[in-house]
């Protein structure tokens, strides 16, 4: 087996796993942040549900640890008189991101399971364990039963063979994969990478790495934990450890022999992380802002990077460099090498530990036409803000700020470049829909949106976060999507979306499809769906279905045909020319999920 067969298996208390196969996966470890976990805890109640363990059970609160926000403040508030009345460790607000919390805690080790509302909770893999972003019915229902359904996965093996150019970071290598193997196709797998180099990783390198996962499509990547993670890990925990690695007869679906030795530095362009070009391609590119920190590359080896490369020198003027370790931890260890004086002395803001701007709840958010070059790992239309965001190292952030423009740390110039400020635009709001309930067949309008990979933030952004009443969700739908930014005012209840590929990528947020619940949407098909999105559909009982792109060719849909979708039998007519074909019909978990109106 796999790695991941080998860990679903074990917890699945099954001797063998196979792709595809749906268990009951028991978690180790089941955690809830400030974001989301105000909904965890208002469905655990609203449905009469208890604890299966308080203590393997535990809040982080990483998305706005200074509660700078009202409504963040009042869920953190609520989540704390939940923690205290039902004995559940919690991580305040300064602890730092919730999935270091976890790795140098102790709570979760190699071969462990862990759920958390963080969408990245797979960079778990980094140690060799076997870590999801869940939505809030998903995490309700393994803090109420200690285990959750899930499709064991098929698996991709990466051999990394060659040696890595000194130049070339972990945050290189990601995004080097990315441009490769772009946001879908890798789409649903477990990526298994190995190789010479790739023995030599860091814990830090390879939470980099893993912690990209969610923007490769990919279920989780995961490496063999080292001697060194084995060790950590022990100490952490306190007890001895096993070993998880793949049999050497393990089946793959795909292996991938890749060489690393022709990696070169390199930056996410604006609004998608795989749409990738070597550094060298966009220099001189001018910024407004610099961001070095998220749960890609807060650790304290980043931090120890752009310290080397500010010492002694200046953001530019006119630029704002934020930096913010991932964890107090972290923040304390650059406190005592010195590393805050030198982040200081340069002129950058150093903030308290956790996630920034790259969850929309603290330092780190841009303004409108605002370009920023970042170490998130995520630079969706809106996600960091109004503005542009590039994602690089920690090493090409650094010397970006104190150049004033996308650079090389070997590039600095002696003069940084002249910063010139942008005005702030609002938006504004959208009308809300009323919802119905939709049966198994259906008929509407059609919504032929044919974009590949549209994330999380495009269908409800995040500055929505707060808004816990699914009445009010319809409003926020797609207003982040270049051209659909009205489409809460147009649609009616009843309309079918149908969309490409990749719907649905990026983050873990259950807004994202209570929205089009709350506009009365019937079903919406598309190619594939974002692994996460897929499941929170799934469980919030809103039809999603697939199809393949030829049928949709035959049945010659356009935009605003009327079409019925059989979803039980897998059918799909275009009433305007009476063509009916095939799509894939609903599982069986799918349809007992529907029938009981959710999963809770």
């Amino acid at each position: 087996m796999t790695i991941i067969e080998k860990i679903l298996a074990k917890h699945a208390n099954k001797s063998v796993v196979k792709p595809d196969e749906i268990i009951d996966v028991f978690i180790d470890t089941r955690a809830a942040r400030d974001f989301g976990g105000a909904n965890v805890v208002k469905n655990l109640i609203d449905n009469g549900l208890k604890l299966n363990d308080a203590s393997k059970t535990c809040f982080t609160f990483d998305c706005n640890p200074g509660g700078s926000d009202q409504k963040y403040a009042q869920n953190q508030q609520y989540c704390r008189q939940y923690a205290r009345e039902n004995g559940i460790a919690i991580y305040d607000v300064n602890t730092g991101i919730g999935t270091h919390i976890a790795i140098d805690n102790g709570l979760v080790w190699p071969g462990s399971t862990f759920v958390s509302t963080d969408s990245h909770a797979n960079i778990m893999g980094a140690i060799g364990s076997f870590g999801q972003g869940m939505g809030d019915q998903d995490i309700a229902a393994a803090w109420a039963n200690g285990a959750v359904w899930f499709k064991v996965p098929k698996s991709v093996k990466i051999n990394l063979n060659g040696k890595r150019p000194v130049d070339v970071s972990a945050k290189d290598i990601i995004l080097n994969l990315l441009s490769i193997f772009g946001a879908n196709k890798l789409l649903g797998f477990s990526v298994e990478i190995d190789g010479e180099e790739v023995n030599r990783l860091t814990m830090d390198e390879r939470i980099t790495i893993s912690s990209m996962a969610t923007e490769m499509g990919a279920i989780i990547i995961l490496f063999t934990a080292s001697p060194e993670i084995m060790k950590y890990c022990e100490e952490k925990t306190g007890r001895k450890l096993e070993l998880i690695q793949a049999d050497k007869d393990a089946v793959y679906e795909q292996v991938h022999n890749i060489d690393i030795s022709k990696f070169v530095p390199m930056v996410a362009k604006p609004g998608h992380p795989h749409d990738n070009a070597a550094v060298a391609s966009v220099s001189n590119t001018k910024i407004d802002s610099a961001f070095i920190g998220s749960c890609t590359n807060g650790r304290l080896d980043d931090m120890r990077v752009a310290a080397a490369i500010l010492k002694n020198k200046k953001v530019a003027p006119g630029v704002v460099l934020k930096i913010v370790p991932s964890t107090d931890q972290v923040w304390n260890q650059c406190l005592q090498e010195g590393l805050i004086k030198i982040f200081k002395d340069a002129g950058a803001m150093v903030s308290n530990a956790g996630c920034a701007g790259c969850a929309a709840g603290q330092v780190g958010q841009n303004g409108p036409g605002e370009v920023t070059i970042s170490t998130g790992n995520r630079n969706f239309d809106g996600k960091q803000g109004k503005g542009f965001v590039y994602l690089a190292s920690p090493a090409v952030v650094a010397a970006s700020a104190v150049a004033g423009y996308i650079t090389e740390p070997t590039h600095i110039p002696s003069q940084p470049a002249i910063f010139e400020k942008k005005e702030y635009i609002k938006k504004s709001s959208v009308v809300k829909k009323e919802i119905t309930e939709k049966p198994l067949l259906v008929e509407g309008n059609v919504w032929l949106i044919k974009k590949d990979d549209i994330d999380t933030d495009m269908i409800y952004h995040n500055r929505y976060l707060t808004i816990t009443d699914i009445k009010e969700m319809g409003q926020c739908a797609f207003d982040n999507l270049k051209g659909y930014e009205d489409f809460a005012k147009k649609a009616k209840t009843g309309d079918i979306i149908i969309t490409s590929k990749n719907f649905g990528a990026g983050s873990s947020r259950q807004q994202a499809v209570d929205c089009f619940t709350s506009l009365g949407i019937s079903c919406i098909l598309a190619e594939s769906y974002g692994a996460i999105y897929e499941r929170n559909a799934i469980n919030a009982a809103l039809p999603i279905l697939t199809y393949k792109p030829e049928n949709l060719m035959v049945a010659d849909i356009q935009n605003g045909d009327r079409i019925k979708v059989d979803m039980v039998n897998g059918k799909m007519t275009n009433l305007k020319n009476n063509k009916t074909v095939e799509i894939d019909k609903f599982t069986d978990v799918q349809i007992a999920i529907y029938k009981n109106g959710g999963l809770l």
